[in-house]
């Protein structure tokens, strides 16, 4: 909840605000503190919005002018606060386009879905233990029913507590889940995270598990953006920024943010440094990590520490195909894969975005993307590149005889990564110099949020902790409940833990 103070700032003390950082956190700190009538300048060092979900222009070998991106994104239905910051431009979220199912595809032939399965917790997992293929009844006499008793009821902070020592693999085999549901389902969640379940912390695998199972009556279920992320998303929520007085400054990466004797901070660039009267922070790691290694004035020396042990996810990719043929048309718009040497998703985007269906009807094409999440070290871009494309003619055989009209391979490695043992260093968003906030998917948030939406809130918990020291309101944030919906289940998971 918002504490109590003014609604927002007399235009005479209305203070000057950096925000660092244009993808989705800085984008819902900008806002919140211009809509509560602070100064607010936003750096950011790509020549556009969004961040991670940025778009770029790019000409095609036929001519055709498209927009590429980093690829397939699922908004799903929990990510309350991130839907509260897209109302802003898009009151009814028109712009958002509901997929019908997340199908889950596994090389040895079964398909989990979850379009059939109740939304309403518990019934939601006990639905898909009814209905899934990979994962029957039978399989829970070959459980261990005490290592799953924490599942029914996950608690933020307290899950970070028992559950940040083991992997999400290790646990997963301590429960002794069907190797094929495994698979299928939880490996889906670790990779969300860019990560290799081996490593990635249990913690963060039950907090999904609590998200979208039993913490939430909106299941798997997702939107997609009904055309490309600038176009439909972060251009009119620049425009609306730029109507509240917000001075954006794409193409500039900040260089140091430094803490002034007499108050506020001096943030540097290859411009002139200026000065604000306190500064968010809203970066991936591997920008953090620099921009606070070039700022010796900034924190503690435990916090500096903190910062530059934060770790960035192993490489992804993300293959964008435009083929001369279409697909089938009962293809879906989005496929999870697994089992397909290192494929993790394929997405038909003419199924759901304009552009490229605008596209496909005009060259009776496809438009195809391909990611291959946490690859691993020392292996060769290109084997990759032809893995996947391989991959999708094995799941996709009519794709074997098309032409690849054009292609764009996008490789990234700027994701956080929460390796087992890491919660502890994880920086919250108040910083020991309360005039600096951070933000971002990597931050540490008390709220059981994760992904885009754990973005977005800590972006307006930012904003919030700054608004709150000049005495003006913030806003709610809305998560799903911050513990198991059930008492009888909150009470087994409980003994789970003893």
């Amino acid at each position: 909840m918002p504490g109590p103070g003014r609604v927002r700032f007399d235009r005479a003390d209305a203070p000057s605000v950096a925000v660092v950082g244009g993808g989705i956190a800085g984008l819902a700190a900008a806002t919140l503190l211009a809509e509560r009538g602070a100064r607010v300048t936003l750096y950011e060092q790509g020549e556009s919005l969004g961040g991670r979900l940025a778009g770029r222009r790019t000409r095609l070998a036929d001519g055709s002018e498209v927009t590429m991106s980093r690829g397939f994104h699922a908004f799903f239905r929990q990510y309350y606060n991130l839907r509260g910051l897209l109302r802003r431009t898009d009151p009814t979220l028109s712009r958002l386009r509901p997929l019908p199912d997340y199908p889950l595809r596994h090389s040895g032939g079964l398909t989990d879905s979850f379009a059939r399965v109740p939304r309403t917790p518990p019934f939601s997992a006990m639905g898909f233990v009814a209905l899934s293929p990979t994962f029957g009844w039978r399989d829970l006499a070959t459980m261990d029913a005490r290592a799953a008793l924490p599942l029914l009821d996950v608690r933020v902070p307290e899950v970070y507590e028992r559950f940040d020592g083991i992997s999400a693999t290790a646990f997963l085999e301590r429960v002794r889940f069907p190797e094929a549901a495994h698979h299928l389902a939880f490996e889906v969640f670790s990779r969300s995270f860019f990560a290799d379940p081996r490593e990635l912390s249990a913690a963060e695998l039950l907090l999904m598990f609590h998200i979208y199972f039993l913490g939430s009556s909106e299941g798997l279920l997702f939107d997609v953006p009904n055309e490309p992320f600038p176009q439909a998303l972060w251009e009119p929520l620049g425009d609306y920024l730029q109507s509240l007085g917000a001075d954006i400054r794409t193409g500039t990466p900040v260089q140091g943010v430094h803490p002034c004797d007499d108050g506020g901070v001096e943030v540097r660039t290859a411009d002139s440094p200026a000065r604000h009267e306190a500064a968010v922070l809203a970066l991936d790691p591997g920008a953090l990590r620099e921009v606070v290694a070039a700022s010796p004035g900034l924190g503690t020396p435990a916090w500096r520490a903190d910062v530059a042990a934060m770790a960035t996810a192993p490489p992804f990719l993300v293959s964008r195909l435009w083929l001369d043929r279409p697909v089938h048309a009962d293809r879906p718009g989005f496929l999870g894969t697994s089992g397909y040497d290192g494929l993790d998703n394929i997405s038909v985007l003419e199924r759901y975005e304009g552009e490229a269906a605008r596209w496909a009807a005009r060259t009776g094409g496809s438009v195809v993307e391909l990611h291959a999440y946490a690859v691993a070290d020392g292996t060769g871009r290109e084997a990759v590149q032809n893995g996947l494309i391989d991959s999708l003619r094995r799941i996709y055989p009519e794709t074997r005889p098309a032409r690849i009209v054009d292609a764009r391979h996008e490789w990234r490695s700027d994701c956080p990564f929460f390796p087992v043992g890491s919660y502890s260093r994880r920086p919250p968003v108040r910083t020991p110099d309360p005039r600096v906030t951070l933000a971002g998917d990597a931050i540490r948030c008390a709220l059981p949020v994760a992904l885009m939406e754990r973005a977005a809130t800590t972006g307006f918990q930012a904003a919030g902790a700054l608004l709150a020291a000049w005495g003006v309101r913030g806003q709610v944030l809305w998560t799903v409940p911050r513990a198991g919906r059930s008492p009888v289940l909150r009470a087994l998971g409980a003994a789970g833990g003893r």
